[in-house]
């Protein structure tokens, strides 16, 4: 005898609601739990057999079931700053995805081996701009005749490959959170910046905080000959934006904001910068992973929050803080595909890789890439 399977109603696209779907932070499809019930006490047995051999990483937009391994949280930077100043730690486990983890084999010391859990956890961001297609576009800078007037600035979620390109340039490596005193210095060195590869971090930082206007700005297009601009076009930009962009800050709407407004009296909307430009001008406040979080922590108990970011981390903030009204800005559901891939069963099987002498997926930059994104990198560092 077969089960009944209860009715459910056909929502075509922008044709009614299912008020049982829209649960804030609530997801009706939610990610399946491990199957393998020993799963978390595997990992608890491998991490404690491993002790101080091992410090695992752990971004904020990770699910629990992988966070509660984690040592350190935060954002990528921060977490590649967490593993060299850890030295003493022969293994680096960073549950994140591909770039993080070139960070942090680029800052620690050699005798530390970076692993990710799963070698798919990529960053479709980081992909849109590969070396060859960053290479054709200076070659585009020089054929123009601006190129010695052009500092490239790269975001955090970037290759080692683009780093290191910006490296060689005399560029530096910026992240949401300090995007605006890298642009100051570039624009100390030089009229024109290369901002890569997220053209909304450029953008609203541009505009929202340095006074651009939005013609300042122009999209160099890497699949269109000479990115889709003209040589006059090129001179007359001030911030020349990569096309690249984050898949889930860029899901997020004008009509999400107009939306939830309209449903939810008094909220505050919280959004990331990686999202498009009238969205963050329709916010009431923007700000990175690390400016979120705090600014959850210290909103007043009652308070109403719509986030404009990775579901994972709203679903976290909803959780530890019970007393706020904390929801998703989009009824549609955007957990970050490649950061999930870094599930439990990824995790347990690395550290029992490791616990067995084996070293898998280890993630090592070149030398010489690593030498010239180290370059970009300690710029940043060095920023006023």
């Amino acid at each position: 005898m077969t089960t009944p399977v209860r009715d459910l109603p056909l929502l075509l696209l922008g044709s009614g609601s299912d008020p049982a779907s829209e649960r804030g932070v609530d997801c009706p499809g939610e990610l399946p739990p491990a199957s393998d019930p020993d799963l978390v006490a595997r990992a608890r047995a491998a991490k404690a057999a491993l002790g101080d051999r091992v410090f695992v990483l752990g971004h904020h937009y990770q699910r629990d079931e992988v966070i509660q391994f984690a040592d350190v949280t935060g954002d990528s930077f921060k977490l590649a700053q967490q593993a060299a100043a850890r030295p003493d730690a022969p293994y680096i486990v960073f549950c994140g995805v591909h770039f993080m983890a070139e960070s942090a084999d680029i800052l620690t010391a050699p005798h530390q081996q970076v692993v990710l859990p799963d070698l798919a956890a990529g960053c479709s961001m980081a992909d849109m701009a590969t070396f060859d297609q960053v290479e054709e576009c200076w070659e585009a800078l020089e054929d123009a005749g601006i190129a010695d007037d052009v500092v490239p600035v790269t975001y955090m979620n970037s290759s080692a490959d683009i780093k290191a390109f910006v490296g060689r340039h005399g560029g530096v490596v910026c992240t949401s959170s300090n995007a605006k005193r890298a642009l100051d210095w570039a624009y100390a060195k030089g009229s024109k910046v290369l901002f890569l590869p997220d053209q909304h971090l450029g953008r609203n930082t541009a505009v929202l905080e340095m006074g651009f206007s939005l013609d300042d700005c122009v999209v160099y297009n890497p699949h269109r000959p000479n990115g889709g601009l003209s040589d006059g076009e090129l001179a007359g930009a001030k911030m020349i934006l990569w096309r690249g962009h984050c898949s889930v800050h860029g899901r997020f709407s004008k009509e999400s904001v107009d939306d939830v407004r309209a449903r939810v009296p008094g909220v505050n909307v919280l959004v990331h910068p990686e999202c498009k430009h009238e969205v963050v001008t329709a916010a009431d406040l923007v700000g990175s992973t690390e400016f979120i979080i705090k600014t959850l922590q210290a909103a007043p108990a009652g308070s109403s929050w719509a986030i404009g970011t990775e579901l994972n981390l709203v679903k976290r903030l909803a959780s530890e803080h019970p007393d706020k009204n904390v929801m998703f800005l989009d009824k549609a559901v955007c957990f970050c595909s490649t950061m999930n891939r870094i599930d439990l069963p990824h995790l347990v099987w690395a550290l029992e890789e490791l616990v067995q002498g084996k070293v898998p997926n280890r993630i090592e930059v070149e030398a010489e890439t690593a030498h010239y994104a180290r370059v970009a990198l300690d710029q940043m560092l060095a920023l006023p």
